[in-house]
């Protein structure tokens, strides 16, 4: 990771944009040391000691006294104008963005295609479900291409809770900027709900501008629109917001039942078809300047639709990996109902799950994978309103059953 710059020049962005976001800051928070100020912004001391000296010349701030040998300083009145006019302009106040070129380069550095993917490391992120070994082969080698997947076969088979499980495979953390600048407009990246940071110690001399995260996996479905694969220019802040894809960059993007979002596929795959083939995507500011970002992630289509019937022949073959994910045989319909019984802390009861499997088999249907879930659900579902202690046998399984399924 690049070491805290100690100059403007090493910070790689407007010295004119570093002014007002001290301005700005010192106007949103009051009173503050040098230091405060430093930290406020995710700068070293020595960068907001090169900017004070031109705050104060301009009669922008005044020095209130020293606290722990650090200036007090206050904004003016002068100041408080400038402020206001440069709020007006956007609202943003937080860390110090980071350049286009550096965030290019560090995305490069950390890319998901060249991240250590290994057979135990697959095998411990899907063991809470039940699969077969050709399917860990099948997602560790998708895995290994960075690239991306598509998931495919009948609902309740487990697609989602296998592309879901992908980011957990990484054991390696990235680093997200909080923002990017680019022509002197701010995007917002980092994203609390999205960006986990890890928990082990940050060196000092990491760039604060910078935030270390495992990385990350971000999950749509039915609610994306193409809109959202775009700058998100928000109309109060006057502050961009980094789309989906560059949120996930360095990570994993999953589209959940694709084919069924409220875009039509081929208007997704025509967006895509040039970054996942090249790794580049392509934004565009309000003011109608473009500009490339790296396209850095693996995505993860799953969806229970024929995928010919959805793209044709020149996506699919830039999807490298497809992987059908069917229903399940009677001994791994076993299996999965004793994980299940073990994670609500339930006994496990063979019988139980033969009688299951033979009223299932005596309507003529399938075994997905989602039943014994689906099944447990029931029972403690039912015990609980009956202020009981949830059984998994014969008679609440047989109950269950009655509950769930249409043609029972």
């Amino acid at each position: 990771m690049a070491e805290v710059p100690e100059t403007i020049e090493d910070l790689g962005i407007p010295r004119s944009l570093l002014d007002d976001l001290a301005l700005k800051t010192l106007y949103v928070h009051g009173e503050m040391s040098l230091t405060e100020l430093a930290n406020g912004m995710h700068v070293s001391y020595a960068i907001v000691e090169e900017l004070f000296p031109r705050l104060r010349k301009e009669q922008l701030c005044e020095v209130k006294g020293l606290v722990n040998l650090s200036h007090q300083i206050a904004i003016t009145s002068r100041g408080r104008e400038q402020a206001v006019e440069l709020l007006s302009l956007d609202h943003y106040v937080g860390p110090a963005p980071v350049s286009l070129t550096d965030y290019a380069t560090r995305v490069r550095a950390q890319s998901v295609r060249e991240a250590e993917v290994r057979p135990e490391d697959v095998e411990r992120a899907l063991s809470h479900l039940v699969l077969t070994r050709e399917t860990l082969i099948q997602v560790g080698t998708a895995v290994t291409s960075g690239r991306s997947l598509f998931l495919y076969g009948p609902s309740g088979t487990g697609k989602t809770s296998i592309a879901e499980a992908i980011s957990r495979i990484y054991h390696d953390p990235v680093w997200i900027p909080h923002a990017v600048e680019i022509d002197a407009q701010i995007i917002a990246v980092y994203d609390a709900r999205v960006h986990g940071k890890t928990d082990e110690q940050i060196p000092d001399s990491s760039d604060p501008r910078w935030v270390r995260c495992r990385r990350p996996c971000i999950v749509t479905g039915g609610e994306l629109t193409l809109e959202m694969l775009d700058l998100q220019f928000n109309a109060t802040s006057k502050v961009y917001s980094a789309p989906l894809q560059m949120k996930a960059n360095n990570g994993v993007l999953i589209i959940d039942d694709f084919g069924r979002e409220r875009i039509r596929p081929e208007e997704l795959l025509n967006r895509w078809i040039v970054p996942l083939d090249r790794g580049i995507d392509f934004l565009t500011l309000a003011g109608g300047m473009k500009f490339e970002v790296p396209f850095d992630l693996f995505v993860a289509f799953a969806t229970n639709l024929d995928p010919t019937s959805l793209a044709d022949e020149a996506f699919l073959r830039r999807v490298p990996s497809k992987i059908k994910i069917d229903n399940c045989t009677p001994e791994q319909f076993h299996e999965i109902s004793r994980l299940v019984c073990e994670e609500h802390k339930l006994t496990y009861d063979d019988a139980a799950v033969d009688e299951l499997l033979g009223l299932l088999g005596g309507s003529k249907q399938q075994l997905r994978p989602c039943y014994p879930r689906d099944i447990v659900r029931q029972i403690c579902w039912a015990a609980r309103y009956a202020g009981k202690q949830p059984h998994f046998d014969l008679t609440t399984v047989t109950q269950a059953y009655r509950s769930y399924f249409l043609w029972a």
